[in-house]
This record gives C-alpha cells, structure tokens and sequence, in this order.
C-alpha cells in the first residue's frame, strides 16, 4: 500500500532450463538464490493443481533475535487487505444491504454531497472514483504515527477536488478502500476488524490473519525492514489506523492458502456474486483484484491471472492465481521492496516445465556497497 523511497535499478537475468531436478529441487534452488544475494527475505507457498506443493521460510523474521522466517510467519499485507474489503462489500450486496450503483451518500449522510452523490459503491471497488489517493498527500508521512478513527480520517481526503468524473477512467486510490471500510461499519453496527473475523477469517479456520494491531503481543509476527547500503533498517513506524481497510491486514502463506481455496468454492459468496468479484472493469481491476492474461510457460495461449500485490513499512507481497489449473503462488516479504513479479514468472516456469529466469546480484547494489566500504575513488 505504501511504498518506500527505496529504488532498485535494474537486476540482471539468465534464461535455464534444469534438467533431472524435481519441482521441489528447482524451488529452492531458485529462493535460495534469491535470499543469497538479499533480493528476498520472507515465506512461500507454491499450490499446484489445488494442494500444496512447496511452503518455506527464507532469512529472518526478526533480525534482532535471528528469528527465521517460517511458512507460519505473520507478515504485514498491505494492499492485498483490499480483496478481503471487497468481499466483505459483496457479502453486504448479496445480503441486500448494499447496492453496488448507489451513491455513498446513501450509506454515508454526512459524506460531502459534490462528491458522494456522484460515486457509487462500484466506482470504489474498482478504483474509479477519483477520489485522490490519500497515501500520495505531500503531508502524508507526517500522520503516518498518529491514530485516527475511521471517520475522522474520512475527513482528509472527503473534501478533495475529484482527479476526473467518477467512472471515466483508473486510478489506483487507498482513499476508495479506506471509504469502503467506513460504509461496512456503518452497514453492519460492527467495526471492519469485527466483521472481518466473523464473516471470513473464523469461517475459514484462517487462525492466523487478522487487523495488525502494533500495541498486540502477537506470536510469530515478522518485523518489517528496509534496506539500508548492505544493511538493513527497521521500518519507519506506521500506525494501522492509516491503511486500515486498504491495507491493515496480516496473514500467513498458509492461510493465504485457505482463502484461495475458499474462492473456488461458494462457502462465502453465490457463483454469481463471486463471478462479479473476478469481473475485471477499467484497467483489469476486479473487487479487489488484477485479473489479466499472461504466456504462462510453455503454452502458446494466455492464460487468465487473478493477482495482486501490497506493499507496506518494511513488506512486499503477491499473491497471484491461475484459476484454470488452481495454481497459487504466495509470496510474503519483510525487507522491503522486492522483484516477487520476477520470482512468481520464475516459479510459474518451474510449474509449467518452461524457461524461467534466475536472479544474479544487482550490479547497482554491489557498487553502492562498495562505495560505502571503500569510498567513491
């Protein structure tokens, strides 16, 4: 959800194929690599074919301690939170209590009129509201330690001049998840975090996810870093009640797991409202999601992909999906921003007996690091 001032040039690559390696053996090869020359440091969960194949931690899960990372690490989401918002909207639609073309003014009265009368609901989950994208505020990193409630927060960013009419175009905005939160509460009497636990992560046995709280004792919780030189930094403090439904949330590989086999199932939605969640609109962004196709492998069609990614103080995540061969691939990191777009096309290679792509060490990270040792001379 927020990212870090940190910028990666450029990696380079070389094309393999292994031959007499078993699926297993390739898989580490790759991560381990990818951990050796500090491009990932976090959990991993391959399914192929609906089980799951391959899940493992790499590096550490605190630093401090030499904690590793397991495939029961608490990482922080970010981003990803936003499917659990949208489905949490599509639970409200399919119980009648919300209608996806109302404006938010219809569930919200105290919602400044100019702009609430014009967006829907739809225009929310689908980033197309235009309602400004609050973590891109110039002052946005001077809240960053503050708590706010929900609806005071709504307040800094209610007011704005819309970036374009709702529904003419895309544009990616925390702001719109933020607001869907605040309508769910205001629908249901609960709070998001309540109804989050009652409606999917209890029904699911997903155990180990819920609203990242900073002041909770929380066993197995990764610490966030960010890259420092050759180092590593703890991660500026955020308080959660600023990503909120946009970006709150902390899961496991394995409960991200359980939730992708939930969503080939109707145990949370009817077919036709999940149909809607995965119905890509402006862009390709579904509820909640990115749903476009992809070469996977050695295949000479496309092939449909729901993913998303998050990124948050200290995490990166993806999770990405091939529905036609219930192929999941979950990756969860906590130093930071991370290439997990090149590591999920690589194990995608190894799932599909295709040419995949192996990391090498960043040319602009070995000459920082030896300018820092040895000086710019």
């Amino acid at each position: 959800m927020i990212k870090n001032s940190l910028i990666i040039i450029g990696f380079l690559f070389i094309s393999v194929v292994s031959f007499g390696q078993t699926k297993i053996e390739q898989l580490d090869k790759l991560i381990d690599l990818y951990t050796e020359y500090g491009q990932f440091n976090g959990s991993v969960l391959v399914a192929e074919n609906g089980k799951v194949l391959y899940k493992k931690g790499f590096g550490l899960a605190n630093m401090e301690w030499n904690i590793p990372n397991k495939a029961n690490t608490k990482h922080r989401l970010g981003s990803i939170s936003k499917q659990f918002t949208g489905m949490l909207i599509m639970q409200l639609v399919e119980a009648g209590k919300i209608v996806l073309d109302f404006p938010v003014t219809t569930y919200l009265t105290d919602y400044p009129k100019e702009n609430g009368d014009k967006i829907t609901i739809h225009h929310l989950l689908t980033h197309s509201s235009g309602i400004p994208n609050y973590t891109s505020f110039t002052n946005f990193r001077s809240l960053q330690r503050d708590y706010y409630s929900p609806k005071d927060f709504v307040k800094t960013f209610a007011d704005s001049t819309l970036n374009f009419k709702p529904g003419a175009q895309f544009s990616y905005s925390n702001s719109g998840y933020f607001l869907l939160g605040v309508i769910i509460e205001e629908v249901t009497g609960k709070t998001y975090e309540e109804i989050l636990q009652d409606n999917i992560f209890t029904p699911l046995k997903m155990n180990n996810s819920g609203y990242d709280h900073h002041n909770t004792i929380l066993k197995n919780r990764a610490t966030g870093y960010e890259k420092n030189g050759k180092s590593f930094i703890n991660a500026p403090f955020l308080d959660m009640s600023l990503p909120y439904a946009a970006g709150s949330l902390y899961s496991t590989v394995e409960d991200l797991y359980l939730w992708d086999q939930a969503l080939y199932t109707n145990q949370l939605l009817s077919k036709e409202n999940m149909d809607l969640v995965f119905t890509p609109y402006i862009d390709g962004y579904a509820y909640g999601w990115g749903i476009g196709k992809e070469l996977i492998g050695n295949k000479s069609d496309s092939t449909l992909v729901n993913e998303h990614q998050g990124g948050i103080n200290g995490f990166h995540t993806i999770i990405s999906r091939i529905p036609s061969d219930k192929n999941l691939v979950v990756l969860l990191n906590n130093t930071g921003h991370a290439p997990l777009v090149d590591m999920k096309n690589a194990i995608n290679g190894i799932l599909y007996g295709s040419d995949y792509k192996m990391p090498t060490k960043s040319l602009a990270i070995e000459l920082m690091n030896i300018i820092l040792e040895k000086g710019i001379q």
